[in-house]
């Protein structure tokens, strides 16, 4: 077992190297394309979400103890931070510009919350 040490400027030059940025993109987005159609919908987007415990892990807040129908108003913000243009599915190109600003935000060490309105830039306190 390996254990590798993520700081902010390892991130800052992963992102910034296009090539090895995009190859692990591209890998991630056909992982998350179920049907393969080149587009990522809410419920496909939706499944990576729950198991990936974007609350507990990322913002210290357990999900479990969220009702139901305010996980999917959560999980609907998140994904309206990647649907950029609004049509209800994500493209390559929307997933790769979020998934750049989140990582940055994490090398900056900014706690970005998408808010249930989908919101850019907010701070958790």
């Amino acid at each position: 077992m390996s254990v590798e040490i993520l700081d902010g400027e390892t991130i800052r030059r992963f992102v910034a190297d296009e090539a090895a940025f995009g190859a692990s993109i591209e890998g991630r987005f056909a992982g998350l394309d179920a049907n393969h159609d080149g587009l990522l919908s809410f419920e496909e987007m939706e499944n990576e979400l729950s198991s990936l415990r974007v609350l507990e892990v990322h913002f210290g807040v357990d999900d479990e103890a969220m009702t139901p129908g305010e996980l999917a108003e959560l999980h609907r913000g998140l994904f309206a931070r990647f649907d950029r243009d609004g049509d209800g599915r994500v493209d390559m190109e929307e997933f790769r510009e979020e998934m750049r600003e989140v990582l940055l935000a994490v090398a900056a060490g900014a706690r970005v919350f998408a808010g249930a309105d989908g919101c850019r830039g907010r701070k958790l306190p």
